[in-house]
């Protein structure tokens, strides 16, 4: 069975945090707790790094951030594909 994880308004889940968010069932149920809105702001903050090292650190703080009770990226100015 496959697991489905939600993603966000302009952005689908990548499939590295995908793997990572099946990897911790609780970091998992706090992500489907999120709005979509919220979603987005992840998604969009992990792909819209530049190197590959940067993309997994910020996976890897998603996970742990959430795990924290964090709702939304820290310091960050939001999705650049919203209008």
């Amino acid at each position: 069975k496959t697991i489905e994880v939600t993603g966000g308004v302009a952005h689908e889940i990548p499939e590295d945090l995908r793997k990572a968010l099946l990897a911790s069932s609780s970091a998992l149920e706090r992500w489907e707790d999120l709005t979509p809105l919220s979603r987005n702001e992840w998604i969009c903050w992990t792909i819209t790094c530049k190197k590959p090292e940067t993309r997994q650190n910020h996976i890897e703080r998603t996970v742990s951030e959430l795990l924290e009770g964090k709702r939304r990226p820290c310091c960050w100015a939001g999705c650049i594909h919203r209008s």
